[in-house]
This record gives structure tokens, sequence and C-alpha cells, in this order.
């Protein structure tokens, strides 16, 4: 075992690098094996690969880079973000139940809403930002509490230690989507979390070229029930996209760090904006969530959402945007502006968006690598064709 105790950005760089060091290449890349099969050299005893499905020495070296950097004991790569978390919710059975924070992602909540009830899994969506709600949700067939911290698209914050707490007194597990904080921000293992999820299409990889998803469990047990889910489906991550993943992974401390800080002064101006009506972004002091963040947290992220007055306000202002592209995901080097109610949270019927403050004046902002000034003059410059269109229209 190394005596060192290198820094989360070292080990984003040279954890699990040295995958071909015993071939003795020198090779400071990890090589993509693009081998669907592996000659068997004894007849009755198999090498560690057999088929690629079951285990690639590529895809390998990325599910023990993310294990070693949320200190995980099991690492899993799949072919989505969706493929990870709908894998996990498979080891669930029929009669099971689970809590779901209510302010969840699209593709999570149309999976709890029009597939798991198909196999007689019961779900409550809840406001994990209130831990008696929590408490007084649970009941004798809740196995699992799910929690997305900060949350999307209106970043609210769950105290993972809390739901931890009541989770471990009802037998219950916990899964954690950490795809905003990253392992560099946050490390929910570390505060008794069972499950770790990942969509790696957004800042592990950066730059918005693949698509990928990642889980990571606490323990060897669950690790093996979850690695025959990821066999039994076979919903993969392939050599190629493994290699992808863990080289945008190296450069993550740098991106996410300076996307970060834009990220804090954007959402600043945007609060001091007259045609905003509400800033979500857990790094203003004023934010519901921000203490509790700080303490399990060492950032703040480099996404942030924002209230416009109406829907025509907020289309106007993403006509006249001209940096950031107007699209679904997030987390890559450019600025990525959405909205949220035809994009990541389509899914979701209006009555239930708006339950959960997805209005149709907001927009989420993934900020980039461009220059903050020329991001918030581009945002200022928006804002003012926006509200003259406005005002125009209503004249």
């Amino acid at each position: 075992m190394s005596v060192y105790k290198d820094q989360v950005e070292t080990k984003l760089i040279h954890a699990s690098s040295n995958v071909d060091i015993e071939q003795n290449t020198g090779a400071v890349n990890v090589p993509i094996y693009l081998s669907s099969t592996y000659h068997q050299a004894s007849f009755d005893h198999f090498g560690p690969f057999d088929y690629s499905r079951s285990g690639n020495p590529t895809r390998q070296a990325l599910e023990q880079k993310i294990a070693e950097l949320e200190g995980g004991v099991r690492g899993l790569a799949f072919a989505s973000g969706m493929a990870a978390i709908s894998s996990a919710f498979m080891l669930l059975s029929a009669g099971d139940h689970v809590l779901i924070s209510e302010d969840v992602y699209g593709g999570t909540y149309r999976f709890i809403t029009e597939v798991l009830n198909r196999f007689k899994i019961e779900h409550t969506f809840i406001n994990m930002t209130d831990l008696n709600e929590i408490s007084s949700a649970i009941q004798p067939n809740t196995k699992v509490i799910y929690i997305e911290t900060p949350s999307n698209p209106c970043l609210n914050i769950t105290d993972i230690e809390g739901v931890v707490k009541i989770a471990k007194e009802h037998n219950c597990l916990t899964f954690l989507d950490n795809t905003f904080m990253t392992p560099l921000y946050q490390n929910p293992l570390e505060l008794g979390v069972d499950v770790v999820l990942h969509s790696a299409t957004k800042f592990l990889s950066g730059h918005s070229d693949i698509i990928a998803g990642l889980a990571v469990t606490q323990n060897e047990d669950l690790g093996k029930k979850l690695a025959f889910i990821q066999n039994s489906f076979g919903a993969i991550l392939s050599a190629q996209d493994s290699y992808i993943v863990i080289q945008g992974m190296k450069t993550l401390g740098t991106r996410l760090k300076q996307s970060s800080e834009s990220a804090q002064l954007i959402a600043t101006y945007l609060h001091h904006h007259p045609l905003i009506e509400e800033v979500y972004y857990p790094g203003l002091s004023f934010h519901p969530g921000h203490d509790i963040h700080v303490k399990q947290s060492r950032g703040f992220g480099a996404v942030l959402s924002f209230k416009l007055p109406s829907k025509e306000t907020a289309k106007a202002f993403v006509e006249h945007i001209r940096l950031p592209v107007f699209a679904v995901s997030l987390g890559a080097v450019e600025s990525i502006l959405s909205y949220p109610a035809t994009m990541s949270h389509a899914a979701m019927p209006k009555e239930e968006r708006e339950k959960r403050g997805i209005s149709d004046g907001l927009l989420r902002l993934s900020v980039g690598l461009e220059h903050v000034d020329d991001l918030i003059a581009d945002i200022e410059q928006a804002l003012q064709a926006a509200s003259h269109k406005v005002k125009a229209q209503s004249l």
C-alpha cells in the first residue's frame, strides 16, 4: 500500500494509469484494447478477461480510477449515466419501495415513473432538504433513498450525513448522483453513502464528445451485485470511450476550478440584475443550502440556474445570447445554456415541474472555460435585448 497521500488533482492524472506497466512498454497512456474476446492459455484456468462485456482492460483502468477517486472498493463503467442509474435500481426487487429527491434529473424521473413501476417497485418523491419529511416517508419496505445534491436544475442541497443516518436506522441503502460536484469537490462514500453515480458525459470527460456513466460502491458485496447487473444487462462502456473519459479526467482539476470561479462571478452578477427574479447557486451565501454544502463539499461547482419573468423573456434571452451553446447536457469546456422545461426535464409533466420550481422562465447555465468577462458581457447584452423585446411586445 502506498504511503503517499496524494491530493485529488494528482490522483486525477495518475490514479490507475499504469495499466500497461506489466507489458514494459513505458506507455504513459492507457492502451485501448479493441478486443471482444481473449485467448485462454489453459483449458482449466482462464485469465482475468474472457469477453469484453464482462471485462476489458481499458474499461477496468477507468473503473479502478473512479473507485480510487471516490474512495470506494468497486467502480463500474456504463454506456451512459442513465445506464448506471438504471442498473443501480435493478438491485431492487418487486415489492420494494424507494424514496426519491423530488427535484431529480428528468431522465431519472422518467425511469422511476414509467419503467421501475412496471417491476412493482414503489416510489415516493420527497423534499430531500427536509430530514423530518424523509423520516416520515420511510415505509417498512423502503430499501433505497436516492439523493441528488446539488439537485438538477434548482441546485437544492441535501444533508448527506443526515440522510445516511436515517437510512442506516431503517436498514436502507443510499444512492447519490454526484455528477455536478465530481470527486474533486464531493466524496459521498466518505459520508456513508452506499453507491455513488455519475454521468461521466459531463464534467469528468468534459468535452461534449462521448456518452458515459460510472458507479462506485462502498463495499465489495454490493460491488459484486452491481457488477452482475452490469454484465447481465450489458450496458457497458466501450474501450474507446473508456480511454476518452480517462483522458478527460486528467484535466478535471483545472477545468472545474476555473469554471466554478467563473460561475460564482456570474451568479453574483445575475443576482444584482433587475430582470432576474431568482438565482440558484450554492456559492451564494444566502442560498438555502449554502451552509450544509460548505460542510460536505470542497467547491460550489460550475452549474447555476436563474429565473426570468416568463417564457417569452427566456426565449428572447436565448435568441440573443452569443457564446454559450443552447443545448442539452452540461459540464463541458464550452458554456452550455439549456431550458429545463423542454430539455433536461421534458419528461416531467408541467404541473410536476412547477411544483419543483422549474418554471417556464427558468434557464440553466453550465459555465465553461471562456473568459468570464466575455461571458458576463454576453449575458448582459442578451438580458438587455430580452428586456427591450418584451417591453416592445407589451406596448
